[in-house]
């Protein structure tokens, strides 16, 4: 069988099945293609030697009869996971030399599904970006190019390396982190699907944290078929995480009927952003006319609050970096600065995070500072959480109004070039997010849709919001949407 690496999870979980194919045939393709991959820059720590030995416990698996869908699929895994043994350092000098003793309870029940870790992923620096620059391990690299264009392009951020190695056919699928649009942007970015499941139903037990109360694990995969296979052995209830939900897991693959006759998509209309390039204007038209000849009833709605989500987002998000971060001290894992004689505790300190954190980490950390000091807790913090009480409400009334989707872009633009956007004012980075931090801000599930090719040949997505803990119902929603869309474009390799 050629070219396995391109299989998508469905199809190779058959080929496993049927006995077409083995999952160390199928892992040694993909580490093949991970080591031919170099100058995509996605992977930043290759386990090849353990994921052959999953790949054989895997194969024995199948051949008793005990193999859940996900076994033997080779992943990538982004580097914001713990994982026991391998180096875990969300991408930052900081965490330098950490293997941590533990596993993320996310990976651990892909590993329990007997998935295989081909390796960990590029991102943005513990999260905090939209076009994976902010990484020391240098920046990911998009496998689409402009037409005739040699240029290096993002992948998005943060989980920038996950979609440029399941774009390129380097891994079947990987998993990401959305705190604020990063499965679901570099989802849109690469042509692939991406999912931000309900804040809850992903733990977040063992992944590094960003912002505590909008951080959510999701897959990020070639299908909306595949994302529904990865994202019932992603989820179930944890002790470990106090924000995990005791809720059973849908058959997600299961719901995927696409059949949404009946269904109402509400269409916001202050998504419709000034300036907002008439390609993105036609893919939300198509998409809308999609669903609508699929059976779906089209409503306009208002989610009055959105032109706030951003402002009150980029308070509440470094507020909470602010915190999670000071437990970088150089006192107990990572990396600690060398200290001059008669250097005490508050040198290391500043030493360490000022050597360990880079740019972006440092603009963030002291926004989130500033916003929580005595004199602005007030004026800033409290008030970006009323805003978010006012977003959530927006949502709960379409919802209750009848609304079961909500249809936007996933993108103010397809992907832009590396290093176009690092120079300039970090707002202008920033609202790249201004279509998915509301998603987050409410506790949503929402996905990204591959559904069109602008002029110069990148790929374009559309996103979905679902009710909360509807991800069956959204799932099939999206699904009908791929099905009428057609997207089948893979970038041409040049890596």
């Amino acid at each position: 069988m050629a070219d396995v690496n391109s299989l998508t999870i469905a199809d190779a979980r058959d080929a496993l099945r049927k006995g077409d194919l083995t999952a160390t045939e199928l892992t040694d393709a993909c580490l093949g293609q991970v080591e031919a991959a170099g100058a995509l820059n996605a992977f930043v720590h290759n386990t090849p030697d353990l994921a052959r030995d999953q790949a054989k416990a895997a194969d024995e698996r199948i051949k008793a009869g005990d193999a859940p869908s996900m076994c033997g699929i080779p992943l990538g895994i982004k580097d914001l996971f713990c994982t026991k043994g391998v180096p875990s350092q969300a991408a930052s000098n900081i965490l330098d030399g950490f293997r941590p003793e533990y596993e993320s309870t996310v990976s651990q029940k892909l590993l329990d599904a007997g998935s295989v870790m081909l390796g960990k992923l590029n991102m943005d620096e513990f999260a905090m970006g939209s076009s994976n620059e902010t990484s020391t391990y240098g920046n990911a690299v998009n496998p689409w190019r402009r037409q005739g264009d040699a240029a290096q392009l993002t992948p998005g951020g943060s989980s920038g390396g996950s979609a440029a190695a399941v774009a390129a056919d380097l891994c079947l699928a990987a998993t990401g982190t959305d705190t604020g649009g990063s499965i679901r942007q570099p989802a849109a970015f690469t042509g692939i699907v991406g999912v931000k499941p309900t804040y809850g139903r992903c733990s977040r037990w063992g992944i590094v944290a960003f912002a505590s109360s909008l951080d959510q694990a999701g897959p990020m995969t070639k299908t909306v078929r595949d994302a529904a296979i990865m994202l019932e052995a992603m989820c179930g209830h944890d002790p470990k995480d106090s924000t995990s939900a005791d809720l059973p897991v849908p058959d997600f693959e299961a719901a995927l009927t696409g059949d949404i006759k009946g269904k109402t998509i509400g269409i916001p209309a202050e998504y419709r952003m000034d300036g907002m390039p008439a390609e993105i204007e036609k893919l939300w038209a198509d998409g809308t006319a999609m669903l609508k000849d699929a059976g779906a009833k089209i409503v306009d709605i208002s989610l009055p609050h959105t032109k706030y989500a951003l402002p009150a987002y980029y308070v509440i998000a470094p507020a909470e970096a602010s915190s999670n971060l000071a437990r970088y001290d150089g006192v107990r894992y990572g990396r600690r600065a060398k200290l001059a004689q008669g250097d005490g505790v508050t040198e290391m300190y500043e030493k360490t995070r000022a050597e360990g954190f880079g740019k972006e980490v440092q603009r963030r950390v002291m926004v989130g500072t500033y916003v929580l000091s005595a004199g602005f807790y007030d004026a800033y913090y409290n008030r970006a959480r009323k805003v978010r009480a006012l977003i959530k409400k927006d949502f709960d009334d379409a919802f209750a109004s009848g609304v079961d989707a909500i249809l936007t872009p996933a993108t103010p633009s397809a992907a832009f070039g590396l290093g176009e956007m690092a120079a300039a004012d970090p707002v202008q980075m920033y609202l790249n997010d201004v279509f998915t931090v509301t998603v987050n801000l409410a506790g949503l599930p929402g996905v990204a849709v591959p559904t069109g090719l602008d002029a110069q040949g990148l790929p374009l997505g559309l996103q979905l919001i679902g009710r909360p803990w509807e991800e069956a119902d959204l799932l099939n929603t999206a699904y009908a949407l791929e099905s009428a869309a057609g997207f089948v474009s893979k970038p041409a390799r040049w890596w």
